[in-house]
């Protein structure tokens, strides 16, 4: 049986892994091991089957320049955190090492997960939206489409 994923516990510590290490992925899951086991996404409007498991990179990009990459995990993390209220209990964010196989239809990557590399504690999130709101840039947030309907 393989062992439990490491849990991060600060923002400090996914910018430490972020620092050291490319080609993660954060995914949006309740259940991982389902994930793994069909390797697919399903399209929410359409309901068209994907090649690949839904995440966002965090790699650091170049043009970020250099700002803390404490931040730019936060924002990668405050980014698409409402999918944990709309997608019920249990939903919580995976960092995975995987490889990217194509595309969705927001244009995210779809990868083939080589890695369960950790998952992310509910108080990192509370700290990244924390930093965020300390940014005070009143005319940003989550990229929720339900808010902008």
């Amino acid at each position: 049986m393989a062992s439990a994923p490491a849990v991060i516990t600060s923002l400090s510590e996914l910018a430490t892994l972020l620092d050291g290490r490319h080609g993660l992925f954060i995914r949006w899951s309740r259940d991982l091991g389902r994930d793994e086991t069909t390797g697919r996404s399903r399209d929410a409007l359409t309901g068209a089957e994907l090649p690949g498991l839904s995440a966002n990179p965090l790699d650091v990009e170049s043009w970020w320049g250099d700002r803390s990459t404490r931040l730019w995990a936060a924002r990668r993390l405050y980014d698409y955190s409402h999918i944990r209220r709309d997608r019920g209990p249990g939903v919580r964010a995976w960092i995975l090492a995987g490889e990217e196989v194509s595309r969705g239809p927001d244009n995210e990557p779809l990868i083939r997960c080589g890695e369960v590399v950790a998952t992310v504690d509910e108080s990192v999130m509370r700290e990244a939206a924390e930093l965020v709101a300390a940014q005070n840039s009143h005319a940003w947030g989550t990229l929720d489409r339900k808010r902008s309907r």
